[in-house]
């Protein structure tokens, strides 16, 4: 690992750097298209990993895959080198892990469906405030139950033994209706055709495989192929937000460190926040504001600065900039507002600069010693060691095979939950239901019989009617013996019944 305390970005006046121990204190790269914002980024990422720190980054283009192989001379990069004097570059590979949630291009991720939780799930289904509460309290159920929710088919499992037993249900859970239940269900299908169910399910993914170093010290970056999840933006956002917040949640507080324990690339960041209800932006503004507090920080990659709320726009110290273009009164109110969040230099028009940057130029103002925004600089940012472009095919098998992780998630898990344990209580339900039925069938035809044989009875005595108490005729013997028969026969028929029922338990 290397001794150094900051990552070089590149050179303006002076040389730009980025200090390790304000790196937690998220930042922004943003940026019109093929203005360079994918390059600082793998900058960014391979300073971090020699400083050791792990990182994780969505590839929504398949570019970024080429950091895990070394890049190849360039006139154009030996040039950028010797402006900005960098010493000792060398091209090089960076450690890497490849992540898909397909598990096709990269190691599978999964989480289960308890994890991900009632709140980010309702987003990812897009349900109203009557849904979401109904699929709280599938979560409750299950909770109180005993019962793990792993996967779709356990939620969807849940979610029909409510509707069934929504009167038995009511009093200690609240109101379940069939439509609404019916509407939840119609979405998770739909989720499941986008794919969604490859995510859910087991082996879980473990944070701490996420935040590895190598045993020389550099830091690991995780890359997720986003490309096929770009097609699913809600699905995409929602496992990044559950990310961050798992995040948040599991690690402990350690205050100010020399360095981030771990760094949380958010790429096409407008994906996050576009019609995200009120409540999510303000859980996204927490988290963003206390996650540096565990020593992670949270860079935001997008376009447009306007993608990102203001509330959360306040809370990012570093920013590298790249060219925006003015053409549309939106897109000039985007350059005003990235000048304003930028410190003044009174050397040039930063609004101005802004739509003439070249491309692998940026704005760029970072936390200084004193933890102020340093004044905004424009600036030559430096290439990358590694490869700028994706890698091939074959080279994403060789980092799979001898990456930290092989085998550990590539096969997937499906244990007793939810799905299993409500199967088995709807079929003792029925098994008790079948048996009540036979034992009132049973005793409805011994009461039918008794009835008969009494009106036979009676019907004799009045025939012959007797003075006296007799011996027993032999019609009366025959009528007795055959009701004991008949009870006897219903009464080993029920009891075989009970018998049966409580063996199969």
């Amino acid at each position: 690992m290397s001794d150094q305390t900051s990552v070089l970005l590149g050179k303006g006046e002076d040389q730009v750097t980025l200090l390790a121990r304000y790196a937690n204190r998220h930042g922004m790269i943003a940026g019109a298209t093929g203005t360079g914002k994918t390059v600082s980024l793998q900058v960014l990422a391979e300073g971090l990993s020699k400083l050791g720190v792990p990182t994780f980054m969505a590839d929504v283009k398949g570019d970024l895959s080429g950091i895990s192989q070394a890049g190849k001379p360039h006139p154009k990069i030996d040039e950028r080198v010797e402006t900005i004097g960098i010493e000792n570059f060398s091209f090089g590979a960076n450690p890497t892990v490849l992540w898909d949630l397909a598990g096709k291009t990269g190691h599978p991720i999964r989480a289960t469906v308890t994890d991900m939780g009632p709140a980010l799930l309702s987003r990812l289904l897009d349900l109203n405030e009557t849904q979401e509460g109904i699929l709280s309290i599938a979560f409750r159920f299950a909770d109180d139950e005993g019962m793990l929710m792993l996967d779709l088919k356990d939620l969807q499992a849940t979610l029909k033994f409510l509707a069934d037993n929504r009167k038995t249900v009511a009093d200690d859970y609240g109101n379940v209706t069939s439509a609404s239940v019916g509407a939840i269900q119609r979405r998770l299908l739909v989720l499941e055709d986008e794919g969604a169910d490859d995510f859910f399910g087991e082996p879980a993914l473990e944070l701490t495989d996420l935040m590895r170093t190598t045993y020389d010290g550099r830091g690991f970056v995780n890359v997720l192929d986003a490309r096929q999840l770009m097609t699913q933006p809600r699905l995409y956002a929602t496992f990044l937000m559950w990310l961050l917040s798992e995040l948040f949640e599991e690690l402990p507080e350690v205050g100010d460190l020399d360095k981030p324990k771990f760094v949380f690339f958010f790429d096409e960041a407008h994906l996050l926040f576009n019609d995200a209800p009120k409540a999510l932006v303000d859980k996204i503004e927490t988290v963003v504001k206390l996650i540096r507090s565990k020593g992670v920080g949270v860079y935001f990659i997008s376009q447009n600065p306007l993608d990102v709320p203001d509330s959360v726009l306040g809370q990012l110290g570093n920013r590298i900039q790249h060219a925006l273009r003015a053409f549309t009164p939106r897109d000039q109110k985007a350059v005003k507002v990235a000048a304003q969040t930028l410190r003044k230099n009174d050397a040039f028009d930063t609004e101005e600069v802004i739509t003439q940057l070249g491309v692998g130029e940026a704005l760029v103002s970072v936390l200084q010693e004193d933890g102020t925004p340093s004044i905004v600089e424009k600036t030559l940012m430096s290439p990358p060691s590694s490869r700028i472009g994706p890698a091939t095919d074959e080279e994403r098998a060789k980092v799979m095979q001898s990456s930290p992780v092989a085998g550990r998630y590539d096969t997937s898990v499906d244990r007793e939950s939810a799905y299993e344990l409500l199967e088995n209580r709807v079929e003792k339900q029925s098994q008790q239901a079948e048996l009540q039925l036979q034992m009132a069938a049973a005793e409805k035809e011994r009461k039918s019989m008794e009835k008969l044989l009494l009106k036979e009875q009676k019907a004799q005595e009045r025939a012959s009617r007797p003075r006296g108490r007799g011996r027993q005729t032999l019609a009366e013997a025959a009528a007795k013996t055959f009701v004991r028969s008949l009870s006897n026969k219903l009464a080993t028929r029920v009891m075989r019944g009970v018998l049966g029922s409580v063996t199969r338990r």
